[in-house]
């Protein structure tokens, strides 16, 4: 069962639901400067109810077909954040892509550090996952310094790996395994 874990403060990492529709129209519109350097270009829908419903309703299918969990950070009813991990693979892979995002005005307060520690505990423990890769843009320092922290490991750079702001951008590829348990 994935829980609701208190992080710093009264923020919680929570498992996102269908009522958190209106709250992260809000929070994206609060961050959309905030992430536009770090995120696919949006369309204008994307910052609608309407496109976050739908998105929502997408995420939650993907899910319920174990091909994805999502949280979301809440303070009190504000959402400030996201985590994800998605194309999850089952079989001898045992492997999720994680993706984050936080409120420009939680960073450096340690939430973000936090969170991916209790997605990778989730991760192996309720999932059984074993291993969890994330990526950043090369000059994401920020990000960098979370991941390192919650104990993932650089591997490779992945040229013109996506598109985010409008260009394909090299990423740093980052891993962490989470248990040795035996295949």
């Amino acid at each position: 069962m994935i829980e609701a874990v208190t992080l710093a403060g009264d923020v919680v990492l929570r498992p996102v639901t269908e009522r958190d529709t209106e709250a992260l129209v809000d929070a994206y519109i609060r961050n959309r400067d905030h992430l536009r350097r770090w995120e696919p270009s949006r369309p204008a829908e994307f910052f609608t109810h309407a496109g976050q419903a739908e998105r929502l309703k997408s995420l939650l299918e993907q899910q319920a077909r174990g091909g994805a969990v999502a949280w979301v950070l809440a303070d009190g009813e504000r959402v400030v954040g996201r985590m994800t991990l998605s194309t999850i693979v089952r079989g001898p892979f045992l492997s999720a892509d994680l993706g984050y995002w936080l409120d420009a005005g939680y960073t450096g307060r340690g939430l973000a550090t936090q969170g991916v520690r209790a997605v990778c505990r989730m991760a192996d423990q309720e999932l059984g996952l074993h291993r969890i890769a994330a990526s950043t843009l090369l000059d994401n320092v920020a990000s960098q310094t979370v991941l390192r922290k919650a104990g993932f490991e650089p591997y490779g750079l992945a040229p013109r790996y996506l598109a985010i702001d409008g260009k394909w951008q090299d990423h740093r590829l980052f891993q962490r395994i989470l248990h040795e348990r035996p295949a």
